[in-house]
């Protein structure tokens, strides 16, 4: 049983662990995952993993991800979100090619600090916990991607709110962004909506499924080999498939065109993904075998 990849389109309200409650009860399997969560008031893409493929989220989880964020500037709240007790209130005014030139400064590799309100652990607890009982931890900048970053519309002062596409790398905090962008003009933000519409080739537009169509779920269900294809692949033929579905380490020469140091989709020649091997040197060892 291999099963696949579900790309539920998650209403606001509702947590990320309730998605999954969902698509247990309509599939009917147990063993069902996500690759990164999103808050109870954002909306927009979860990738749920159905079976035995849990084993490869971390793949899906390292793929970029695209969001579409509303931030009112101005405001700051302890959250950094429209859930958060409101800390400020400045009015700001910018032109809008003023935001947009803030805006180009963050695209590449930038440091952050993570909120108080993340799943970041400090001793052993969440960060979110601690910041519920009004505990508050040092955090350290942490380098993140910005690949894209592009603003969608700037509203009027003396609240502006300002609209904004971004695709980033794993561990970027949109609310923090908003904030950022913010105060390199002279103010504070927080974000008052947030839509994911893209984890890696997974799109709400392709893939999305509405949570209230999840007991249809078959026809969105994307294969391993699919959900993964920002992989590189090497297709084999099928006495090498017998010791890729039980994990056996090759001389690299016997996975022709598996690049070096990179984590590697191995198909059979019907397309159907067996495994994922890595090559190191003279030999390719398999990283997570796709049970059958």
């Amino acid at each position: 049983m291999t099963v696949g990849f579900l790309t539920i389109d998650k209403p606001g309200g509702v947590s990320s662990s309730h998605v999954v409650s969902e698509v247990r009860k309509a599939t009917g399997i147990k063993k069902v995952g996500h690759a990164g969560t999103l808050d109870p008031m954002a909306t927009g893409a979860v990738v749920t993993a159905i079976g035995p493929v849990t084993r490869l989220i971390r793949y899906v989880q390292d793929q970029e991800k695209e969001y579409v964020a509303t931030a009112l500037f101005g405001v700051a709240t302890d959250t950094l979100d429209a859930d958060g007790a409101v800390l400020t209130r400045e009015p700001m005014s910018f032109r809008p090619e003023e935001v947009v030139d803030v805006a180009g400064r963050f695209v590449g590799t930038i440091c952050q600090v993570p909120p108080m309100v993340s799943a970041l652990k400090h001793e052993g607890r969440r960060l979110y916990e601690l910041a519920r009982e009004g505990v508050v931890i040092e955090r350290n900048a942490r380098p993140v991607e910005i690949y894209e970053l592009e603003i969608l519309g700037v509203g009027a002062p003396p609240y502006p709110e300002v609209t904004f596409r971004v695709v980033c790398g794993k561990g970027t905090y949109v609310r923090s962004l908003a904030d950022d962008l913010a105060s390199a003009l002279g103010g504070r933000a927080h974000l008052t909506a947030l839509r994911r519409t893209r984890i890696g080739t997974l799109t709400l537009e392709k893939d999305g499924l509405r949570l209230d169509e999840v007991a249809d779920w078959a026809r969105k269900l994307v294969s391993p080999a699919d959900a993964l294809q920002r992989l590189p692949s090497v297709v084999v033929g099928v006495e090498t498939a017998r010791g890729v579905i039980h994990g056996v380490r090759f001389l690299a020469s016997e996975l022709a065109g598996a690049p070096e140091g990179i984590s590697t989709r191995v198909l059979d020649q019907e397309g159907r993904l067996l495994a994922v091997y890595r090559r190191d040197g003279d030999h390719a060892r398999p990283e997570v075998v796709v049970p059958q």
